[in-house]
C-alpha cells in the first residue's frame, strides 16, 4: 500500500478565463478502486490526463506508482499478430529481443549491455509474458486463440478488453480507467465487471451505476463548489448526498426564518432605542441618566441581534454548494390516430451479401416502449436504421402506419460541427426551447457561443437527446442516448420518459434504464429473435 499525494492542484486550460480544478488536495490509496463522477463537463477526463503528466499544472503529484491511461491507441503494423502487439504494450519486449538477438549473433552476450537488457527481460517476465496473458484472457472470457490473429482484423470489444488486461499486467501500475463501458453490450459489461472486481489499484470513470456499485470502494465526485472523497459504491454516495442535501435544504430554511425573525428583532430595537433617546430632551439631569443607561441596554441588546445575524448569514453562506439542481425535462409527443404504429415480420438483413440477423419480428403499440437488446453486432442498429428510412437491404415485411414523425438519435456525434443556433435551424427546431433544455441538462450559457466540434462527448450527445426533445414526434428512436451522459442527467431523462410516456424504440446497455423504461424487450441473436414482456 502506498499514497497517491496531491497538493494545491490548480490547472486551467489556455484559452479558458476560470481555472478547472483549483488548489486540490487529495490522499489517494494505491489499493483502492475508486468510482470517479460528475456532471458531464467538470473535468474528470481533464483529471485522469493530469494524473498521468498528459498537462502541465501548479500544485504538486507525488506517487511511487506508475500512471496508464485507459482507453490507448498501442502501435502496430498491419499484419502484426495479436500477442505482439499486447505483449508489447506491457513492455518492449521485442526491442529488447532484438537487440539480444544481435548480441548472440556477434557474439557479444557477455557484454554489460546484454547483461541489461537481459535482466530489464526477466524482471518484466518476458519469458513467461505469453502465459500471464493467456491467464487475462481467460477472466476476460476470451479464448487463447486470439493471439494468433492478426490485430488489426479484431473488433472493437475484443481490443478493449486486450488492452485492458495489457494494463494491468504492467508492474507497480495504478490505471486511469476513463469510460470502458461505452458501446459494451450488455454481456460485455457483465465480463469486464467480474474482471474489475478480481483488481485493484484504479481509478474508474463510468456512468452506469450498476457498474460502479459492484466494482468500487471508494467514490471520488467532482461536485459544483469542490471535489470530495469517500469511503463506499455509487449507492452510498447517492444516499449520503441526498440525506446532506435535504439536512442543508432545511437547515437553510430554517436560518431563513432566523434571519428574518431577527431583523424584524432589530428593527423594533432601533426603533425603541431612537424613542427612549428623544426623551432625555428637557428631561431633569438624573432622569436623563437612567434614560441614557435604558438606551445603552437597548444598544447592547441590538449589537446582540447584529452578532447573531451576522452568525447565521455566514452559516447560510456555507449551505447549498453542491447542491444539483435537476430540473425536469419538458416533451410534447405526439398523439398517434391509430393504436400500432410498426408491425415487423420475419425481417432479415443485409450489409452487401453477407446476413446480419434472420427473420426477426416485432410490434410498436402507441405508448410502448421497446428495447432491443443483444449482442454487439447483431443488429440493432441496423434495425433503428430501417425504422428511420435509411437505405438498409431487407427481406420480410416491414409495415408502419402512415404519416409518422419519428424523432432519432443516432450513436454517432462525430458530425456536430459549427454553432448550436445553425444546428437548430437545419433541424427546423425552436432555438430557444433547444437551449433552454440544454441548461437544464446542465449545459453551462458559456457553451452555446462555442463551436460543437470543441464539446465534450458527453456534452455532444445532450446535444443530440435535446434536439430529440424540442422535436414534437409520434415515434422516439434512440440509438445508445446514454454513452457519455452523466448519472444525473440519466435520472432526468428516466423521470421525463416516465412522466410523458412516449412512444419509443431503443438501445442502451445500461442496465438500470432499461429496467425502468422498457415496456417490453426483443433479444436479438443472428440466429433468432425472442420477445419477452419485461413489465
Amino acid at each position: 500500500m502506498s499514497l497517491i499525494s496531491i497538493s494545491n492542484l490548480t490547472f486551467s486550460y489556455n484559452n479558458y478565463t476560470d481555472n478547472i480544478f483549483e488548489n486540490v488536495t487529495l490522499n489517494i490509496d494505491t489499493d483502492w478502486k475508486l468510482a470517479f463522477i460528475g456532471r458531464n463537463g467538470r473535468g474528470k477526463t481533464t483529471f485522469l490526463k493530469l494524473l498521468s503528466g498528459e498537462y502541465a499544472y501548479s500544485g504538486k503529484i507525488t506517487s511511487s506508482v506508475n500512471f496508464d491511461y485507459f482507453p490507448f491507441t498501442p502501435v502496430y503494423k498491419s499484419g502484426d499478430k495479436t500477442i505482439e502487439v499486447i505483449s508489447n504494450c506491457i513492455a518492449p519486449f521485442s526491442v529488447w529481443q532484438a537487440r539480444m538477438d544481435e548480441h548472440i549473433k556477434n557474439g557479444t552476450e557477455s557484454s554489460e549491455n546484454y547483461r541489461a537488457l537481459l535482466s530489464k527481460y526477466i524482471d518484466s517476465n518476458g519469458y513467461i509474458i505469453e502465459d500471464l496473458i493467456k491467464k487475462e484472457l481467460e477472466l476476460m472470457k476470451v479464448s487463447a486463440d486470439i493471439l494468433d490473429t492478426d490485430f488489426e482484423v479484431l473488433s472493437g470489444g475484443e481490443k478493449s478488453k486486450l488492452l485492458l488486461a495489457a494494463l494491468f499486467l504492467k508492474p507497480n501500475n495504478f490505471l486511469l480507467i476513463d469510460e470502458p463501458t461505452n458501446h459494451l453490450d450488455l454481456n460485455g459489461r457483465e465480463i469486464v465487471c467480474d474482471y474489475l472486481k478480481s483488481k485493484k489499484g484504479f481509478i474508474v470513470v463510468s456512468h452506469d451505476r450498476q457498474f460502479l456499485d459492484e466494482i468500487t470502494d471508494h467514490v471520488l465526485s467532482i461536485n459544483k463548489s469542490d471535489i470530495e472523497l469517500q469511503k463506499g459504491n455509487f449507492s452510498s454516495w447517492e444516499q449520503n448526498k441526498l440525506n446532506r442535501d435535504n439536512f442543508e435544504i432545511q437547515e437553510n430554511e430554517k436560518l431563513k426564518k432566523d434571519i428574518s425573525r431577527l431583523n424584524s428583532a432589530a428593527a423594533r430595537t432601533a426603533d425603541w432605542s431612537a424613542k427612549v433617546e428623544s426623551t432625555k430632551i428637557g428631561t431633569h439631569a438624573a432622569d436623563r441618566g437612567a434614560i441614557g443607561h435604558k438606551a445603552a441596554k437597548m444598544m447592547k441588546r441590538s449589537k446582540s441581534i447584529e452578532n447573531r445575524l451576522s452568525k447565521a448569514a455566514e452559516e447560510k453562506s456555507k449551505l447549498l454548494k453542491n447542491i444539483e439542481q435537476s430540473e425536469d425535462l419538458i416533451l410534447k409527443p405526439l398523439n398517434y390516430h391509430s393504436e400500432r404504429l410498426i408491425e415487423a415480420e420475419n425481417i432479415t438483413a443485409y450489409y452487401g451479401e453477407k446476413k446480419v440477423f434472420d427473420k426477426i419480428s416485432f410490434t410498436v403499440n402507441r405508448g410502448d416502449r421497446l428495447c432491443l437488446s443483444g449482442k454487439n453486432g447483431c443488429g440493432k442498429s441496423t434495425i433503428l436504421k430501417l425504422i428511420t428510412g435509411q437505405s438498409i437491404k431487407y427481406e420480410g415485411s416491414l409495415k408502419m402506419g402512415g404519416s409518422i414523425t419519428v424523432s432519432y438519435i443516432s450513436q454517432d456525434t462525430s458530425f456536430l460541427k459549427g454553432s448550436l443556433g445553425d444546428f437548430a435551424a437545419d433541424e427546423n427546431i425552436d432555438y430557444t426551447l433547444f437551449l433552454a433544455l440544454l441548461r437544464k441538462l446542465d449545459f453551462e450559457r458559456e457553451q452555446f457561443d462555442k463551436d460543437m466540434s470543441f464539446f465534450s462527448n458527453g456534452q455532444k450527445k445532450k446535444v443530440l437527446i435535446a434536439k430529440s426533445l424540442a422535436q414534437q414526434a409520434h415515434l422516439y428512436v434512440w440509438d445508445e442516448p446514454l454513452n457519455f451522459i452523466d448519472v444525473l442527467s440519466r435520472i432526468q431523462i428516466e423521470n421525463l420518459i416516465l412522466k410523458y410516456c412516449p412512444t419509443m424504440i431503443f438501445v442502451e446497455h445500461d442496465s438500470v434504464f432499461n429496467s425502468k423504461i422498457a415496456t417490453q424487450t426483443v433479444k436479438i441473436s443472428r440466429a433468432k429473435t425472442e420477445g419477452t414482456l419485461q413489465k
